[in-house]
């Protein structure tokens, strides 16, 4: 199944030379541009930019924190959290591709001293008891089953008191989600859970809650207002579709149904270790 979702995500080969090659065939120089400036490819989950600085402000991270993110996929969440709170990030992914990708833009973006980015699995974090100030998920859920072991690998890494922040897609009480997903061309490697199984999920793993956000009907107007948005000589010439080409427009259509119909919700949690 890891091979399955890697596989899935790591499609696009040398995704970084497209990448920079996108860019400068719209004359824009990648090292000129700001972190902020990769948000249509980097942070391409439900708000965008938005929701991981809402979701960084409910941390309540000290200056210098030692920060990690779960499923970091090009690195634009631990970006953004790295430049918004001054803090030293490490992002972990499955997919070898992203890891890749997201060590050269945070290159380009003079971002490297505080972010490190790694390969692995989630599921069997390789770091020791009590290393991390914060923690953060954001949209990796959905492709993991034992979701358990996620969050206990989480409380077993984070020092005692630390929070951990997860922004997920969950499953809705409006029916079956229809494929392709961005996460998903169809149910095999999907698993998405309910809210009340999600906050039984991270209870169980040992952490408190402390809040938890419905945001789905923020994340339907946000997706419409960004497909309906015209381009402009500013738009970010490099978006989701360079990972999953032609099929993206049909994932989109699948995503505003099932966000209308609350077949997937958007969910914020906020716990404490």
């Amino acid at each position: 199944m890891k091979e399955q979702v890697s596989d899935h995500y790591g499609r696009s080969h040398r995704l970084i030379d497209q990448i920079v090659d996108s860019l400068r065939d719209a004359g824009v120089e990648p090292t000129k541009l700001r972190a902020a400036d990769f948000e249509p490819i980097d942070e391409f989950h439900y708000r965008g930019r938005q929701a991981t600085l809402q979701l960084l402000e409910k941390l309540e991270l000290a200056p210098d924190a030692n920060v990690l993110d779960i499923g970091s996929g090009l690195g634009g969440v631990t970006r953004t959290i790295a430049e918004e709170a001054s803090a030293k990030v490490t992002g972990i992914d499955l997919t070898q591709e992203f890891c890749d990708a997201a060590k050269i833009i945070s290159d380009w973006v003079n971002l490297s001293a505080q972010t490190t980015f790694i390969q692995g699995d989630a599921t069997k974090l390789p770091f020791s008891d009590n290393s991390f100030d914060g923690a953060v998920t954001v949209h990796v859920a959905m492709n993991v089953p034992d979701k358990l072991s996620v969050y206990k690998e989480a409380r077993r890494v984070l020092k005692p008191g630390a929070r951990f922040g997860i922004y997920d897609i969950l499953q809705g009480e409006g029916g079956d989600v229809v494929y392709p997903t961005p996460w998903a061309m169809d149910a095999s490697i999907s698993y998405l859970a309910t809210p009340k199984e999600m906050a039984s999920l991270l209870q169980d793993a040992g952490f408190s809650i402390l809040d938890e956000e419905d945001s789905t009907t923020e994340s339907h107007e946000w997706l419409k207002a960004r497909i309906s948005k015209p381009k402009s000589d500013r738009t970010m010439p490099v978006t989701t579709q360079i990972l999953f080409g032609n099929v993206a427009s049909d994932m989109v259509q699948n995503q505003l149904l099932a966000l209308d119909e609350r077949r997937l919700l958007t969910y914020r949690f906020i716990c404490v270790a």
